[in-house]
Parts: C-alpha cells; sequence; structure tokens
C-alpha cells in the first residue's frame, strides 16, 4: 500500500490513503521513466514496482537504439525497505521529493545505467483510471506525472552514452492501486458481457512556457471514461483544455500510429491545436513486461536475484506482427498552435488500441487501419 516515503513525506501523501483494493492480489506500487535526445535515434523505458500480496518486486530497463530493442529484467523477493527503492543493482533515489531523482543500474547483462532527472514543470494529479472486464475492477489507479531532462551516461554493451540534459528529456509517473500483474489468476467464468478491448492515450510533453498532461481512455463504442488534460505553466498555474477531439494517424495496414492531431480548447474558449509526431516507436509488450508481453511480465516470481536479458529485431516480421497489437510508447515531438503563434515540445506520446474501437473503425481484436 502507498505510505510515507522518501518522495512524499506524511503530510503530501496523495489521497486516498487507504486503498480499498489494497488486499486485491493484484496491488501494485510503480514507478516509471522514459528518457530521449529527441533525434529519434534512442529511446529510453525503465521503472521499478513493488507487489505487495505477491512477494516480490522488480525492475526492468528497455532500450531501441535502431531496429534493435534490448530488454534487462531484475526479480526478487519483496523488502519491508520502503525509503531505499532497490531490486538488486537497481536502484531508484529521491533527493528532493518530486523534483529531483537519481535512477541508477550497476552493470547487468552489459547494460548500466547512472541518470539524473529533475523536473521542469510542478507534478500533475491525474483523475482515477478504472476499468472494468464484466463486473469486475481490473484497473483501479492513481497516477501523477511530470516532465523533466535526464543527465549522466548510459552504458550498453561497453559503448557509452552521455545524456545531456540540454537535449536529453522525459517523463516519469508514479502510479499505485490494482492492475493485472503476476501469473495468470485461475479461470472461472467467462466475463460477462466479455471484455472488447480499450482504446488509449497518454501524452505528458513540455514546450518552453508550459507542460502538459493529456490522458483519455474510450470504451470501444467510443465513450471516453477518462478525459483528463492538464496544463501547467512555470509559475505553477494550472489550466484544464477542456474535451479534446483526437484523430490518430495510423500506419497503413498496421495499428501503429505515426502522429496525432489533437484539437482542445483554453479557458478562455480559444482553440488549442497540437500536432504530434512518432520519432521512433517502442512497443512496451516486447520486452517491457506490460500487457500482452509474451516473455515477461511485471509482478511474476522469477526466483531470487533473477535477471534476464533479452534482444529483439523489429524488422523480424513476427515481432512486427506482435508489436503493433499493444501499447507504444513513442519519443514524441508536438507543435502547438494557439493564437497565431507556435511552440515546440518534446515528451512521450503513448497510445494503444486494443480490440473493438468504432470510431477508428476497429471492428475486432484483428482490423488494421486502411
Amino acid at each position: 500500500m502507498l505510505g510515507p516515503t522518501d518522495e512524499f513525506p506524511i503530510h503530501q501523501i496523495p489521497q486516498p490513503i487507504s486503498w480499498p483494493g489494497a488486499s486485491d492480489r493484484n496491488f501494485y506500487d510503480r514507478s516509471y521513466f522514459n528518457a530521449h535526445d529527441r533525434t529519434g535515434d534512442i529511446f529510453l523505458i525503465t521503472g521499478i514496482g513493488y507487489y505487495p500480496n505477491l512477494g516480490v518486486k522488480d525492475a526492468f530497463v528497455l532500450v531501441r537504439r535502431g531496429d534493435k530493442q534490448t530488454a534487462v529484467h531484475l526479480s526478487d523477493g519483496i523488502d519491508a525497505d520502503r525509503l531505499n527503492q532497490h531490486v538488486l543493482g537497481y536502484r531508484v533515489e529521491v533527493g528532493e521529493p518530486l523534483q529531483k531523482l537519481r535512477v541508477t543500474l550497476e552493470e547487468t547483462e552489459g547494460i548500466a545505467l547512472d541518470l539524473s532527472w529533475e523536473g521542469l514543470f510542478p507534478v500533475v494529479q491525474e483523475q482515477r483510471h478504472v476499468l472494468r472486464t464484466g463486473t469486475r475492477v481490473t484497473l483501479d489507479a492513481q497516477r501523477f506525472a511530470q516532465v523533466g531532462s535526464w543527465s549522466g551516461k548510459i552504458s550498453i554493451d561497453g559503448d557509452e552514452i552521455g545524456v545531456d540534459p540540454a537535449v536529453w528529456i522525459g517523463s516519469r509517473d508514479r502510479s499505485w492501486g490494482i492492475r493485472p500483474i503476476g501469473e495468470p489468476e485461475p479461470a472461472g467464468r467467462p466475463a460477462h458481457p466479455p471484455f472488447e478491448g480499450m482504446w488509449w492515450l497518454y501524452v505528458p510533453m513540455a514546450f518552453d512556457d508550459f507542460g502538459i498532461c493529456l490522458i483519455i481512455q474510450e470504451e470501444p463504442d467510443g465513450f471516453r471514461s477518462l478525459n483528463d488534460v492538464t496544463r501547467v505553466w512555470r509559475d505553477g498555474r494550472v489550466e484544464q483544455l477542456g474535451w479534446p477531439r483526437v484523430k490518430i494517424h495510423y500506419k497503413s495496414g498496421t495499428r501503429i500510429p505515426h502522429g496525432a492531431t489533437i484539437e482542445a480548447t483554453a479557458g478562455d474558449g480559444s482553440p488549442v491545436r497540437f500536432d504530434v509526431e512518432s520519432k521512433l516507436p517502442v512497443p512496451i509488450h516486447v520486452g517491457g513486461g506490460y500487457g500482452g508481453d509474451s516473455d515477461w511480465v511485471h509482478g511474476v516470481w522469477k526466483g531470487d536475484k533473477f535477471t534476464e536479458r533479452l534482444t529483439y529485431d523489429m524488422t523480424d516480421p513476427a515481432i512486427v506482427g506482435r508489436a503493433g497489437f499493444g501499447v507504444i510508447d513513442h519519443v514524441g515531438r508536438a507543435v502547438c498552435t494557439e493564437g497565431g503563434k507556435t511552440a515546440e515540445g518534446w515528451g512521450l506520446f503513448e497510445h494503444g488500441a486494443l480490440g473493438r474501437h468504432d470510431p477508428s473503425g476497429f471492428a475486432d481484436w484483428l482490423t488494421v487501419a486502411p
């Protein structure tokens, strides 16, 4: 259960402090980070998770460079020292709550990290996320998000990559609640009605004067169950950007987007448009442990002090086919047009169209864009 940690002093813990699902086997507390240099040549995604009712903690590092995507997984038995977040040689140290932190990985399977993150804008507390399969709640979580700059170094098989905060950028989030994790649960009566899928869009980005955090979730018929679009200014002002209209631009014959057009509304009713493009896609269900990953899943007990490395050829037809049906994190660039002026932003463009989604023309789990 989320409690007093170095990230949240006791008086600053987001509500609710006591989570109704804390006894659920799928209760989790996870930190996620991404980093890129705005070129589209490299994208690093990493995170650490605690699963108290499964007795497991684990961490991962996922790096894509060109046509190669490499994953390192670490897992061990959980411990009670929540002020010392680590899994084997992977560690997260908070220097200043909600502002500065450090992620390190001692050389593991040829990969090492020493990265420091600093927030560019105040934290955004997102709306609560809820998803049901039939009558059962399968996702009930809260999250905060921020965009910041990175400094330090990444080492891949002896190749050291310098991380310059003038260009390296990325978002981080901390989420907790319940979501599908660990080994599959015993079968019961099939869900009625059956789960037909979900449509998901998450865009945290930094511009010169402000940051945005857009998160939208829709049902198969297009009903919007989550609509949270927040702009945070450097002076701490927070502005909602209304009910945005979104058009995802998919590559023909796939569900992999190459961009999106987002038409939002400022508080005074004036239009705010974001033209988003993908510079490099990273399917987080290919080695990242997220939904649909056939190689590794968060919260699975692998034994004491487990590590492994998996490398994928992203041109392999089997991987290409697998990559297109899940959530994909992209190196994201956006142009904001507002009041006759434009501004460039960078960060994360995350999208997944899973199963049926009538507004997109996806009639079932396998339909693709024309």
